[in-house]
């Protein structure tokens, strides 16, 4: 398609936009009077016009039932997280039976960490992205000190080649063969916090259980941004927030996958009372007995109000289907991408440049997919471009040193949003 950084055009692509409507669903901030042009779904979604009435639903059961509301609620809260696996599913690319909603995303690495981290004295080494997300590196780092081991000489990080900002999925592959032998795990983030890279967890996953790993993904910036197949692609476990592409609330109830060749397995975890058997989880008897299922993982019982909130947001995905947002997806960053270069076209060398360290649409490869973020380093601005985006209404997103962040989010993200970007950019930097 032949792109153009006119209002027109914006507006044209905007009224041609199937999922234009679902805009209307969400509450937009306002900023400096006005209604801000949000790109931080990457951070935190927007808040579904729905999320309210979900969670007062439950708030006036609690006062109608009291206990009793856990069978006779209108959702009753003792099977609530079995609400959500089909929606969750859906979108992860796995089967029910595989998903489960609960914790928070760096709990559910834990956990899934002590099943599917076991190393032993030949094998034990862990592959990771380097520049993972903090939190991904804090918990890699303290379970292999939890198993005596130094993580300087078990970790092995894959960085970028010198002079690029995205890691080669050579370089990982490469890595895997040279350290197959003492693997124990290979475990990234579906899409890179920081690039915005997303990586190849099919070929990943495939080389990693060759070398005889395990492997795992952390999909916190994944999950209802990108085509997932989770169950497909073989993988061993993986994790994920709500609270950004999956708008569901600051801190909401987080997922986990395990794949349905492990259910019936007899793995280490550590357990609680709502991992179970549902059958016999009310005689309280010892001997844990867990569910075939990644229910069998869960350690506690549902946390209604968080998972309302998923509830109502998930009702949306459902309404709109994964395929026809990535569809999308792809055409805003493609002309996010677009709207930058002509941006610095505008300027001329003289003023600086915009560089963009996101694989580009026609980089990303066709059957993994490209997400909806893109990452921009803004040559002889530094931070100040970022608060100046801000004074005009544009939220956007600043990681060290020297990146914004924006997404432009296919529920709710216009083509009008894009242009309206453009211009803010083009002002500020003049």
């Amino acid at each position: 398609m032949k792109f153009n950084n006119t209002i027109d055009f914006a507006k044209e692509m905007d009224a041609n936009d199937k999922l234009h409507a679902f805009r209307d669903k969400f509450y937009f901030p306002i900023l400096h009077g006005k209604q801000a042009v949000y790109f931080t779904g990457n951070s935190l979604g927007l808040q579904p016009k729905t999320t309210q009435d979900a969670i007062l639903t439950e708030l006036e059961d609690w006062a109608i039932f009291g206990v009793e509301g856990h069978f006779h609620a209108r959702n009753p809260w003792y099977s609530y997280h079995e609400l959500l696996n089909n929606s969750s599913a859906n979108i992860v690319g796995a089967l029910p039976s595989e998903v489960v909603l609960m914790n928070q995303l760096t709990v559910n690495l834990h956990l899934l960490m002590v099943s599917f981290y076991r190393p032993t004295k030949k094998r034990y080494k862990i592959i990771c992205e380097a520049k993972a997300f903090p939190s991904d590196q804090y918990a890699l780092e303290s379970q292999v000190k939890l198993h005596g081991l130094d993580p300087d000489k078990t970790i092995i990080e894959i960085f970028p080649r010198e002079g690029e900002h995205c890691i080669s999925h050579e370089d990982i592959y490469a890595a895997i063969e040279m350290h197959k032998d003492e693997l124990a795990l290979v475990i990234f983030g579906g899409v890179n916090y920081y690039s915005g890279q997303v990586f190849d967890m099919k070929t990943i996953s495939t080389k990693a259980h060759q070398a005889g790993a395990c492997v795992g993904f952390d999909l916190a910036h994944a999950a209802g941004n990108i085509k997932l197949q989770l169950n497909d692609w073989q993988v061993d476990f993986a994790c994920w927030c709500s609270y950004k592409y999956l708008n569901s609330g600051p801190g909401s109830v987080a997922g986990a996958f395990v794949h349905e060749k492990h259910h019936h397995q007899n793995l280490p975890r550590l357990a609680g009372w709502w991992g179970h058997d549902k059958v016999t989880r009310f005689k309280m008897e010892k001997g844990f007995n867990p569910i075939p299922s990644a229910e069998g993982w869960q350690l506690s019982n549902a946390p209604i109000f968080s998972m309302a909130a998923h509830k109502a947001s998930l009702a949306i995905f459902d309404e709109a289907g994964m395929d026809n947002l990535i569809k999308k997806s792809k055409m805003l960053k493609a002309y996010t991408e677009f709207v930058i270069s002509d941006v610095n076209t505008q300027l001329g060398k003289e003023k600086g440049t915009l560089e963009i360290i996101t694989p580009l649409n026609d980089q990303a490869g066709d059957y993994f997919g490209s997400g909806c973020q893109v990452s921009i380093i803004a040559k002889g601005y530094g931070k100040k471009i970022f608060d100046d985006l801000l004074m005009n209404s544009v939220i956007a997103d600043w990681r060290e040193p020297n990146v914004i962040r924006i997404a432009p989010v296919p529920l709710y993200n216009s083509f009008e949003d894009i242009y309206s970007f453009g211009e803010v950019l083009l002002k500020i930097m003049k």
